[in-house]
């Protein structure tokens, strides 16, 4: 496993905080998620581009029902 460090105003680092308490868990884990999320949606970015660089537009459009559906929480979790 690796560590990184990151450099973050303190306002955005006490913000973080209160968010992974109000979820019970801890910062490092909070980032992993984070992480996990922009890497899920960055794959799923570059899955459609592959497949409307091969002209397909229903695959296109289902690879772009499933990243909906896989941020539905995470909005829900911005309404609250």
């Amino acid at each position: 496993m690796a560590t990184l460090t990151v450099r973050l105003p303190d306002d955005k680092h006490m913000r973080l905080k209160a968010l992974a308490k109000h979820k019970h868990i801890s910062i490092n884990k909070l980032m992993e998620e984070l992480s996990t999320q922009a890497i899920a949606e960055f794959d799923a970015e570059t899955r459609f581009r592959a497949i409307v660089a091969k002209g397909s537009i229903e695959k296109g459009l289902a690879v772009l029902d499933k990243l909906d559906n896989s941020l539905r929480p995470c909005r829900e979790c911005r309404t609250r």
